[in-house]
C-alpha cells in the first residue's frame, strides 16, 4: 500500500479540472487544467484510450456529448482526437502526456481510469499499462483510481510506487442497471480494497454515511468524495470525508 500524499487532503480537488463552459473551459480540457493550477486546486481527470492506445483525458465512452462528433473515442487515433474540438472551448481532446506538461507538478493530480471491461470485470490492462508508462518519471504528486478493482490491481503491477484507490458508491440498481446483482454487492462492500493494495477511496458524497466507509477510515484509509456542487454540500461532506471533489463553484481552501 502506498499512502496518498498529504497534498491530496490539503487542496480541494476540481472535478474534471476547474471547468466552466461559460468561461470557455470545458471539462477535462487544457483550459480547465490551467485554471485549476492558477487557483491552487488539485485536479481530477478521466482517462479513455484512443484507437492506438494513447491515454486521452476524456470522461465519456462516446464523443457526442462533449464534442458533437459521432462514435466511440476508442475508435479514433490520438492524432484525430487532437483535432476534434471540445464544445464550448477552442482546443481538441488532450492526451495525458499533454496534461502532465500543463500541471508540471504544481498541484496534485487524481487520475481516474474508466472501466474498459464493460462490466467491472478482468478484461482490462492495456490502458492501465499505458497510463503507467506515461507517468514514468513524472515528478509531481499523482494518484490513480478506478471503479473497477481489476484495473487497480493491474496498476499495482504496472505502477507499484504510485498511490492507488477505488472510486466507490452505493451501486444502486437504477444507476448501474447493466451490472449483475452480485457484482454490485461486491463493489458496494468495497471488498477488494485490501487485496489490491488501495490506500484511499473516492466515494459518492450521497453515500458517505455507509458503515464500510467509516470502517475504512478507522483503519487508516483516506476518504475523498464526489461530486460536491455547493459550499453547503461541502460542509456536510467534510464531516466524514477528508477532502472533496467539486464543480460548479469555487471551493475555499481550508487553510485560507
Amino acid at each position: 500500500m502506498i499512502a496518498l500524499p498529504p497534498s491530496f487532503l490539503r487542496h480541494p480537488v476540481a472535478h474534471r479540472a476547474f471547468h466552466d463552459i461559460r468561461a470557455g473551459r470545458p471539462e477535462n480540457s487544457r483550459a480547465a487544467i490551467r485554471a485549476a493550477v492558477a487557483a491552487g486546486y488539485g485536479i481530477e481527470i478521466d482517462i479513455q484510450p484512443s484507437a492506438d492506445g494513447e491515454p486521452m483525458v476524456f470522461h465519456d465512452y462516446d464523443l457526442k456529448r462533449l464534442t458533437g462528433a459521432k462514435g466511440a473515442i476508442r475508435q479514433r487515433k490520438a492524432s484525430e482526437l487532437a483535432k476534434i474540438g471540445l464544445l464550448g472551448g477552442d482546443e481538441g481532446i488532450p492526451t495525458l502526456a499533454e496534461v502532465l506538461e500543463e500541471v508540471a507538478g504544481r498541484v496534485p493530480l487524481l487520475i481516474e481510469i474508466k472501466d474498459q471491461d464493460g462490466a467491472m470485470g478482468p478484461q482490462v490492462g492495456a490502458l492501465e499499462r499505458a497510463v503507467a508508462a506515461v507517468l514514468r518519471g513524472y515528478g509531481g504528486d499523482v494518484a490513480l483510481m478506478s471503479f473497477n478493482p481489476h484495473a487497480v490491481a493491474t496498476l499495482a503491477e504496472a505502477a507499484p510506487d504510485l498511490p492507488r484507490g477505488l472510486t466507490t458508491c452505493g451501486y444502486q440498481m437504477k444507476d448501474w442497471p447493466r451490472l449483475p446483482r452480485a457484482t454490485r454487492a461486491r463493489l458496494r462492500a468495497i471488498a477488494d480494497f485490501d487485496a489490491i493494495g488501495a490506500s484511499f477511496i473516492s466515494h459518492n458524497a450521497k453515500d458517505l454515511g455507509r458503515a464500510r466507509v467509516a470502517a475504512l477510515k478507522s483503519a487508516g484509509a483516506a476518504v475523498l468524495c464526489w461530486t460536491i456542487r455547493s459550499p453547503q454540500a461541502e460542509a456536510q461532506a467534510r464531516r466524514i470525508a477528508q477532502n472533496v471533489t467539486f464543480e460548479g463553484y469555487a471551493a475555499a481552501h481550508p487553510d485560507a
